[in-house]
């Protein structure tokens, strides 16, 4: 039997970042889901406080050399990987000099957030698409962590809804309490229109009051993890709305209730087909 093929794309990861919780459950779910008989790959920006050197990353030239396309500019993709040895599992970094080669996340040394954060998101998350169908590897669950990650669910499911890598996809969302949507600006939406979407297809990424990422991201995907003990109440009313499968887990030990979430998910699957 096939094992079931998991996508964990994530802003965050220890040892690589350790910003908030994302770093901790990016690197920790993998390897349990990879050990409990699941087939995992794992996609995340190369941001440039990742030491390359200490990290063993390398460029892998067969996945490296597509340009992808922000504000109709062109931006070359390198991609890289790096092994964690004692999870054996592979990493694999989505780099560019524009977007990732400064010392920081997402914020300066004042704490400013960065102005070019919304196209660092739009490339990443397109990125990631064409390098799944680079990889040529049809995943059963792709699980997003974090705002970074947010136009991932929209993406697959209009501008690449035609995509036979992606048609068994099931889109998981985490919904964590940090973003930094409120410094987007007005061209949000037209950035994020790639591949002949409108600004309209991105309507439920804004409210009249400015950008909502997770919203959004709760609109187009399957099913939402709650992934911090608090969220906003536009957050709460939007899961209301969706009437979509969603996971608060509770205490330390959350890794099998994500796993059993997983499983549910399949067994959805199974049962629509």
């Amino acid at each position: 039997m096939d094992k079931k093929k998991v996508l964990i794309v994530t802003q965050e990861m220890q040892p690589y970042t350790a910003l908030t919780e994302i770093s901790e459950i990016a690197r920790k779910l993998p390897q349990y889901v990879q050990e409990n008989g699941m087939e995992i790959r794992i996609l995340m920006p190369r941001f440039g406080i990742i030491n390359e050197r200490r990290h063993r990353l390398h460029e892998v030239v067969r996945l490296s050399g597509m340009n992808i396309i922000v504000d109709d500019d062109d931006f070359p993709l390198i991609i890289k990987v790096a092994s964690i040895p004692e999870a054996r599992m592979q990493v694999y970094f989505l780099d560019n000099e524009d977007f990732f080669k400064r010392k920081a996340l997402f914020e300066d040394e004042n704490g400013s957030p960065f102005d070019d954060n919304a196209d660092r998101m739009v490339f990443f998350c397109k990125g990631v698409i064409e390098t799944v169908k680079k990889f040529g590897w049809p995943p059963d669950i792709i699980h997003c962590h974090g705002w970074m990650t947010s136009l991932i669910p929209l993406y697959l499911r209009t501008a690449y809804k035609t995509e036979p890598l992606f048609q068994q996809s099931k889109v998981v969302y985490s919904v964590y309490d940090k973003t930094l949507e409120s410094s987007f600006k007005d061209t949000f939406a037209s950035k994020a229109s790639i591949n002949n979407l409108t600004p309209e297809d991105l309507g439920n990424y804004q409210n009249g009051t400015g950008i909502k990422l997770h919203e959004g991201a709760i609109s187009y995907a399957d099913a939402i993890i709650m992934g911090s003990d608090s969220s906003p109440d536009s957050v709460k009313e939007s899961l209301d709305k969706a009437a979509k499968p969603v996971l608060q887990p509770e205490g330390e030990d959350y890794l099998p209730a994500y796993l059993e979430f997983y499983q549910s998910l399949l067994a959805e699957e199974k049962v629509e087909s």
